[in-house]
């Protein structure tokens, strides 16, 4: 088995899985009808993208696990998702504030990997980069919208932007995993992916009159250990949820 490759598609595949598991909470319960159905819908988007992800990285472990299996049958330690997706979502503004730190790396995150010599990966990136292209133009639309409104959510904005920014770090941490997966071109470092989305994320917030936390805000290592299997609770509760159905009927099928 290729332990780096399988140990970078289950990161890419558990995050935009329990991102979007995140996301279909919100389902029915959006400030607005329009934007109601756009979360459902960028939720959808990383559910699909997930998949694919998750059904390449049994693959390769090689242990006829498909993605239902590895979705629905591993507990938290086993996950391998960054800590910033399974935050529990509170108000408007730190989920927004959230997907919009995420939606940015990873459309540049999928955009270098368009380019892996890994065919397999740079296919599903292709396929994955125009969803994602979108993700990030609505949720910087809507950054804007917040930051530049009222005193209020001008506010509670720029709080959520502030909060979610200590765990935005870890996206750009390279272990042994991402070096392995660079040494081969399969993948960028991630730490070379920080100046296009600072850059990003400095000029869309001054275009919502809000302030870009401090660089070093984003480096603590308390806020890190979601790749390498150590989470928050939140991720026990969303799995009780999640896989309540698979564990309570082994083997259902449709």
């Amino acid at each position: 088995m290729d332990h780096a490759l399988f140990q970078y598609l289950l990161r890419l595949g558990d995050t935009t899985l329990i991102l979007s598991h995140r996301l279909s909470e919100l389902t029915g319960h959006g400030p607005a009808l329009e934007e109601d159905l756009a979360m459902t819908n960028v939720a959808l988007d990383l559910l699909g993208q997930s998949r694919r992800w998750l059904t390449l990285a049994g693959e390769v472990e090689g242990r006829s696990r498909d993605e239902d299996q590895l979705a629905y049958l591993r507990d938290a330690p086993e996950f391998r998702n960054y800590l910033l997706v399974e935050r529990p979502n509170g108000h408007y503004g730190d989920i927004i504030a959230r997907q919009f730190l995420f939606d940015v790396w990873h459309y540049f995150l999928l955009k270098e990997l368009c380019s892996s010599s890994d065919e397999r990966v740079a296919a599903i990136a292709g396929k994955s980069l125009k969803e994602v292209g979108y993700h990030v133009r609505r949720s910087s639309d809507i950054i804007v919208r917040l930051g530049d409104g009222t005193a209020e959510s001008h506010a509670r904005m720029q709080e959520a932007v502030d909060d979610a920014w200590r765990f935005a770090g870890e996206l750009f941490a390279d272990d042994e995993i991402v070096a392995a997966m660079a040494d081969r071109r399969a993948a960028p470092r991630h730490s070379q992916l920080w100046p296009a989305w600072f850059e990003h994320v400095r000029s869309t917030l001054q275009e919502a009159t809000l302030r870009a936390p401090d660089a070093d805000g984003a480096n603590h290592p308390a806020y890190r250990g979601g790749t390498s299997g150590r989470h928050t609770e939140a991720l026990g509760y969303i799995l009780a949820e999640m896989q309540h159905l698979q564990r309570a009927y082994p083997g259902a099928a449709w």
